[in-house]
Parts: C-alpha cells; sequence; structure tokens
C-alpha cells in the first residue's frame, strides 16, 4: 500500500462535504479514486457499488461496507435577524457544537462559511448559565443582517445541509491524522485500498464495494445495498469511537495506535463467533495488531446486513478514532493500515467451505 497515495485518499474524503441524505460528492470522489477497480452502479439513495472484476460464477458473494455519509446539520427556519435555526444530522452532544466553523450548501451548489453561534455570556441570566447546551437554543450565523439578506444574497433556502467546516491534516512526525467526518470515510477509504491490494488476485469469493448512505441516522441506505448485493459474507468497515481518553485505563478496548477493533456487540448485532474468531485467530497469525470490545451502544451497517436474506455472518474491523461524532477527529494511520491488512488477509483466506462454516 503506498502511503502517501493513501493518505491523498484519505485527506480527500476527510475534505469533501456530504452529510446524511447529500453524500453526491462524496459519491463523485469514490468514482475518481476507485477508477479501474471494477464497475460503479448507482441507486436512487446513493449507494454506491462497485464490483471487482473476474471470475464469479458460483463463488460465495462478499460485501465490503462502509458509510458515505458523515454527520452535520441542516437549516430548519431562517429567523428574521438573519441566523439559521438548525437540526443535527446525526448524533451530536450539544456541548461540542458552538463557535466552530461550518460550511452552508447554498441553492446555486456554493458553500458558504458561518459558526455556530449562541448568546454571549454577557447576555445570559444566572439560571441559564447553569443549564445544560441545547441546540435549539443556537444558530448559524453567516454575517446576513435580515432573513431578506439571506433568501436574495446569500440564496440559502430551508432544508440546506450544513457540514463541519475542517481542514485535513497528517502529523508525519507522530503518524497521525486529523480531520471530520473519520466517521466513516476512514471505511471508505479502506474499501479503495483492499481492492487495491487485491488487483488481479484470485479469490474464492466474488467482492462488491457498496458505499452506504445515511447511516447515521439509521442504517437506511445498507438497508438497501444488502438487498441488492444479496452477500453471503460481509466486512463492515468502520470509523468507531476511541475511548482511552474517557475510561479507565483497565477498560480500554479502542484505543488509537493499537490497531483496529473488532467488537463482540453492540446495539444492533451480536457478531458472528465464529466468523469473529476467524479474523481474530488470522490477525494473531500474521502479526497484526487487533483489539477486541463489547460494546453497550452504538450500531454499524452491519445491524441490517447480517439480518439480510436467511442471515450473513458479518464482522466489523473499526478504524479508532477519537472524539467521533465532533468537528475533529484524531485517528492513526497505523490503525488505518492494520484494518487493510486484517481485511485482505481474511478475503484472500475465504472460500465456499470456509464461509459455510460461518
Amino acid at each position: 500500500m503506498d502511503k502517501q497515495e493513501t493518505l491523498a485518499l484519505i485527506g480527500a474524503l476527510s475534505n469533501v462535504p456530504g452529510v446524511s441524505g447529500f453524500e453526491d460528492e462524496v459519491v463523485a470522489l469514490l468514482k475518481h479514486y476507485g477508477n479501474g477497480l471494477g464497475g460503479f452502479t448507482e441507486d436512487a439513495m446513493r449507494n454506491l457499488y462497485v464490483k471487482r472484476p473476474g471470475r464469479s460464477e458460483d463463488l460465495p458473494i462478499l460485501q465490503l461496507d462502509a458509510h458515505s455519509d458523515e454527520v452535520g446539520f441542516m437549516v430548519k427556519a431562517i429567523r428574521p435577524n438573519g441566523t439559521l435555526d438548525f437540526i443535527p444530522l446525526g448524533g451530536w452532544v450539544p456541548a461540542t457544537a458552538p463557535a466552530h466553523r461550518v460550511r452552508v450548501r447554498n441553492g446555486e451548489g456554493r458553500w458558504i462559511p458561518g459558526l455556530i453561534a449562541s448568546k454571549p455570556p454577557h447576555f445570559l441570566s444566572e439560571a441559564e448559565r447553569k443549564e445544560a447546551p441545547d441546540l435549539g437554543s443556537m444558530v448559524i450565523d453567516v454575517g446576513a443582517i435580515s432573513d431578506r439578506e439571506i433568501r436574495e444574497d446569500f440564496r440559502i433556502p430551508v432544508a440546506a445541509p450544513v457540514v463541519p467546516d475542517v481542514q485535513f491534516e497528517y502529523l508525519a512526525g507522530h503518524d497521525l491524522l486529523i480531520g471530520k467526518g473519520f466517521d466513516n470515510r476512514l471505511g471508505c477509504a479502506a474499501i479503495i485500498a483492499s481492492l487495491r491490494e487485491l488487483e488481479g488476485e484470485d479469490l474464492g469469493v466474488t467482492i462488491t464495494g457498496a458505499f452506504a448512505s445515511q447511516e447515521e441516522v439509521g442504517l437506511r441506505g445498507a438497508t438497501v445495498t444488502a438487498q441488492r448485493v444479496k452477500p453471503d459474507i460481509a466486512i463492515v468497515f468502520e470509523g468507531c469511537p476511541a475511548d482511552d481518553t474517557v475510561v479507565e485505563p483497565y477498560a480500554v478496548q479502542t484505543a488509537i495506535k493499537k490497531g483496529p477493533m473488532l467488537r463482540h456487540i453492540d446495539a444492533r448485532m451480536i457478531t458472528n463467533p465464529r466468523f469473529q474468531r476467524f479474523a481474530l485467530d488470522t490477525a494473531h497469525a500474521r502479526g497484526i495488531p487487533v483489539q477486541e470490545a463489547v460494546r453497550t451502544g452504538g450500531s454499524t451497517n452491519g445491524g441490517v446486513i447480517h439480518l439480510s436474506g436467511q442471515a450473513v455472518p458479518v464482522i466489523v474491523i473499526g478504524i479508532p478514532v477519537r472524539y467521533i461524532h465532533t468537528h475533529y477527529g484524531i485517528s492513526a494511520y497505523a490503525d488505518f493500515e492494520s484494518s487493510v491488512q486484517l481485511a485482505c488477509a481474511i478475503i484472500r483466506a475465504l472460500n465456499k467451505r470456509l464461509i459455510e462454516g460461518f
């Protein structure tokens, strides 16, 4: 895997805007970087599919999954003073939102810079100072002074998508990635990188990469991709929340720089234990660092994929990301690389007999 090419891929995918329901620019970028890896198709939800070329008769179907959307916001209403009411797209902790830059897409497709604003401390009552932040009390301010200016000059309509305004950085001295949308543009990059690594190899499965839309609002895109691909087995790539700065040391299960996280359970799926064991054994046999986690909350597209058809063995290869579902995430390139290495090692070993055993 060429590191500079992969960093360029990750950076481009991180920077491109694409909140739930508005993944168009992400889809276009994936087609660009995936050119030559297979045939691309789409559906009405902007789910994107790439089918790896090669022999496919009588081979089991492997679905490589990642979701293309990121958490963001949508304009709900325009206030008379020119500020914008908004709603979240995906899960946000309100305290992380104010005083951050965003971009709002206007009716002409231009991205307008703005700020998430809350009432300054000078104007807060004692009761307000003690209240927990609430997104309903915040607005997006693009610098307009009236609703008329918003409509006629800024040309921002109701229902405009809003994305965090963050530029990707790679800190070479520490091998760290900083940027927005690592949940789940890292997963999207992992599908592309895996297909590149496997290019030209004779495998025991046929592969369809599925970049699902609208995961952050209820696993909606993958509900469709699983019906269309009809997989016999699936690997879900996910940018998953790192816990190494928020729990006691003994409880850490998803640390950066310790390899991908393979979850045994979350809110929507008990991972197929036989496929999970095979994945863990594969990692240990090849010296690929890996972490195991038992999650009481959260979910991935695996939650709907594993219930499709007549049931599908699914594992989740999670790339740890600190401070997920905020403007900024911190991740380690080594964890991304190990995730791709593990996926490719598993894929090379898969065949019909092994899959039937899961």
